[in-house]
C-alpha cells in the first residue's frame, strides 16, 4: 500500500475552513482542492480535536529491532568481558545488513548494560556456594544472637598499591553476578595485622610478624582474644575466625576447647559475611586520604592502629546490625557473592 504524502498546515487549515463555513460538503472541498475524500473526512475529524500543527515525522527507522537487541544481549551475557568490535563481529555473521559499533552500543544501553568496571570479588567455588547457603538458611532467624558474636580477621596492607581496573559489560543490577566479578588473591608482601570486635567494643589491633602458623595463631588469642574477653565480662560471647589452615588445626581446636572459646561455624570463601572486612576497607580509605602517607612499615602500621582505635561505635554497631541483611542476600543469590 503506497503512502500518501503528509498535508501542509494551510491544506488542513483550508480543509477545516471551508467545512467550518457550512456552504461546503466535504465533495465541493474535494473538487475544490483536489484532495481524496477519505483524507478530507480524517482531517475534519482529527481538527475536531487538535490543532493544525503537522507533527513531525520520526527519522531513519532503526536498523535492529528488540528481536536483534535481545540477540546482542545474549551475547554480551554469554561473554561478559567481550569487546563492543566483538560483539559486532559476531552479531553480523550472517546477517543481510552490518551493523556498526555504533549501532550496537546504542543497542546495549537501551537495554541497560554499560561498560563497567568488575568488582572485585573472592571466587567461590560451586561447593562452597551451596554450604553457603545452607549456612545462611540456618542463621536465617537470628538477629540479637549476632550481638555476641565477637569478629576477627588478619588482613595485609601495602604501602604502595597499584591495581588496574578490568571492565566488563552489564546492567546496573548485575553488578555482584558471578560472571561480573573479578576475583581477587591474596597479597604476598605488606603489613599484616589481626583485629577482632564486637557490638559496642572495639578489641585490640595487632601486628603480625611472618606468615601465620598454628603456634602464632594460639599466641595472638592468648595474648589479646583472651584479655579481651575477660574486659568483656560473664556473657557467653562465640567467638568467629574463617576455615584458614592455622585457624582449624588440631592443635588450634584443642587449645580453644582447652579454654572454653566456643568457635561460630563458618563458610569457606565468606568475606562479605565477616563486617570486619568493611574495617578493613574503611582503614585503608582514610590512610590513602593522608596527605603525607606511611613511607614504611612502621609507619603503616602506627597509623592502622590510630584509625582502629578511633572507629565511631555507632558505625561498629552498623556493621554488627547488618548481619541480617548479609545473611538474607546470600540467601536470596543462592550462596553466590553479595554486594557486601
Amino acid at each position: 500500500m503506497t503512502k500518501t504524502r503528509e498535508l501542509t498546515d494551510f491544506e488542513r487549515g483550508s480543509i477545516y475552513g471551508l467545512w467550518k463555513g457550512k456552504r461546503h460538503t466535504i465533495r465541493e472541498i474535494v473538487e475544490v482542492l483536489g484532495i481524496p475524500k477519505s483524507t478530507i473526512s480524517d482531517n475534519i475529524a482529527k481538527c475536531k480535536n487538535s490543532s493544525f500543527t503537522t507533527k513531525l515525522r520520526t527519522g531513519r527507522p532503526q536498523i535492529l529491532d528488540e528481536r536483534d537487541k535481545r540477540e546482542i544481549v545474549k551475547i554480551v551475557k554469554r561473554k561478559r568481558k567481550i569487546a563492543v568490535e566483538e560483539i559486532k563481529d559476531e552479531y553480523n555473521i550472517g546477517k543481510p545488513i552490518e551493523v556498526s559499533t555504533r549501532t550496537v552500543q546504542r543497542a546495549l544501553h537501551s537495554k541497560g548494560y554499560f561498560g563497567r568496571v568488575a568488582k572485585k570479588k573472592p571466587f567461590v567455588s560451586e561447593q562452597n556456594r551451596k554450604k553457603r547457603f545452607g549456612w545462611a538458611n540456618t542463621r536465617i532467624k537470628w538477629v540479637n544472637e549476632w550481638n555476641y558474636v565477637i569478629f576477627s580477621d588478619e588482613s595485609r596492607y601495602e604501602i604502595f598499591n597499584n591495581d588496574s581496573k578490568n571492565w566488563v559489560w552489564r546492567r546496573s543490577d548485575e553488578k555482584y553476578k558471578k560472571e561480573c566479578l573479578r576475583p581477587t588473591v591474596q597479597k604476598s608482601k605488606g603489613v599484616m595485622v589481626w583485629g577482632c570486635f564486637c557490638k559496642d567494643r572495639i578489641g585490640p589491633l595487632v601486628l603480625v610478624d611472618g606468615s601465620v602458623n598454628s603456634a602464632t595463631y594460639i599466641e595472638i588469642l592468648r595474648e589479646n582474644l583472651i584479655p579481651f574477653l575477660i574486659q568483656l565480662g560473664p556473657s557467653n560471647y562465640i567467638f568467629q575466625d574463617d576455615n584458614a589452615s592455622a585457624h582449624r588445626s588440631q592443635v588450634v581446636n584443642r587449645w580453644k576447647e582447652e579454654n572454653m572459646i566456643v568457635t561460630l561455624p563458618w563458610p569457606a570463601q565468606s568475606p562479605d559475611l565477616n563486617p570486619i572486612e568493611n574495617i578493613w576497607a574503611e582503614l585503608e580509605r582514610k590512610i590513602r586520604n593522608y596527605k603525607v602517607k606511611p613511607k614504611n612499615q612502621s609507619e603503616l602500621f602506627d597509623a592502622l592502629k590510630t584509625e582502629w582505635y578511633n572507629l565511631d561505635i555507632n558505625y561498629i554497631n552498623r556493621l554488627i546490625y547488618s548481619l541480617p541483611s548479609r545473611i538474607h542476600q546470600v540467601k536470596i543469590n543462592k550462596g553466590n557473592p553479595t554486594k557486601y
